[in-house]
């Protein structure tokens, strides 16, 4: 029991979400009071590895080079309302809103509006998810990104810097610089394509919002999906 709550607990701190535990418990065979202590401390451990940034603030500035080679920045963005969206292609969750075309139709609808939508992918190398700029920029064409910006961030710098947790995690930076989302997609934590046309949708309200300049609901929530795997 203490050595699977070290482990767990090493786990969560990597790059578990309390999704990937839940999906673990069930086939670990202890009693039903122990395995109910287990969920109850590794879900504490996930809760306090979510700290995240705060709302309202400026958001973490970063320099970074996408999959064409070209050098951006947040403060090369200004002006701009700029959305970050934290991907993994191996990811059930990820495969959910592309292969159901949803992330590359807001891709492509918000961009027409003037958005920057910036794709990063923090995974290390040798962990699930990661591949080589060369290799990753085929697969993000072949799942349909649209993302005007596809940034690796194998060192975690970034995805550290917003205290991204999950794939898909999505961040909204307004024109002056100031983070005001940071959460979910949608309501519906779950992998089915039929959930996505029926979600509340979270992640858009806080953009029309901001687009309108009006205040966003909502604005920090507990996104759904696979660690990012730092």
């Amino acid at each position: 029991m203490r050595t699977l709550l070290a482990h767990l607990e090493k786990s969560v701190k990597n790059d578990w979400t309390i999704h990937d535990a839940f999906r673990v418990l069930p086939r670990i065979h202890l009693p039903l009071m122990k395995l109910i202590t287990l969920v109850a401390i590794v879900g504490t451990l996930a809760l306090v590895n979510s700290k995240g940034q705060d709302i309202g603030k400026p958001a973490p500035a970063f320099t970074a080079e996408n999959l064409r080679g070209e050098k951006i920045s947040l403060k090369q963005l200004g002006g701009k309302v700029v959305v970050l969206e934290w991907v993994n292609f191996s990811c059930p969750f990820v495969k959910k809103h592309y292969s159901s075309g949803n992330l590359p139709k807001l891709q492509t609808d918000y961009q027409a509006k003037d958005v920057v939508w910036v794709s990063i992918n923090s995974g290390a190398k040798g962990k699930q998810g990661y591949h080589e700029p060369d290799a990753m920029e085929k697969i993000a064409e072949a799942e349909g990104s649209k993302a005007a910006h596809f940034v690796m961030d194998p060192t975690g710098e970034i995805g550290k810097a917003y205290a991204a947790k999950v794939t898909p995690h999505l961040f909204i930076i307004n024109k002056e610089g100031v983070l005001v989302y940071d959460g979910a997609i949608d309501s519906k934590a779950s992998t089915d394509v039929a959930d996505v046309e029926s979600a509340e949708k979270f992640f858009v309200a806080a953009l029309e919002a901001t687009l309108a300049g009006g205040e966003v609901k909502n604005a920090k929530n507990k996104p759904y999906g696979c660690g990012v795997k730092y």
